[in-house]
């Protein structure tokens, strides 16, 4: 195994279109394999996991549940709000025949 510190002046050597020896050319490329292999590594813990996906689908689902929830209560309010505003026209109506019965 080759330390960083060759494959990496291997690596500039290539890059400014040195010719590198058979050696080094396999060097590099065996350095180069090591980084892809560290790379994925740390890209797969990096990914999310089945559990940490199946709570955001939970979370999402919840998030739904919740909008739905929400809009049915605001229904429910603008509804009672007609009620209300329908209540106070009725007591409106009604006052007049209420007084003329008390007296």
């Amino acid at each position: 195994m080759i330390t960083d510190d060759l494959g990496k002046s291997l690596h500039d050597k290539a890059t400014r279109g040195e010719v590198l020896s058979d050696a080094e050319q396999a060097q590099l490329e065996q350095w180069y394999a090591r980084q892809d292999l560290q790379e994925s590594t740390m890209l797969e813990l990096a990914a999310p996991t089945e559990t940490l996906t199946k709570l955001r689908e939970q979370v999402d689902g919840a998030l739904a549940e919740l909008l739905a929830v929400t809009q049915s209560i605001q229904e429910l309010a603008a509804e009672n709000e007609v009620l209300r505003n329908e209540l106070v026209v009725l007591r409106r109506q009604l006052t007049p025949f209420l007084t003329s019965q008390s007296v």
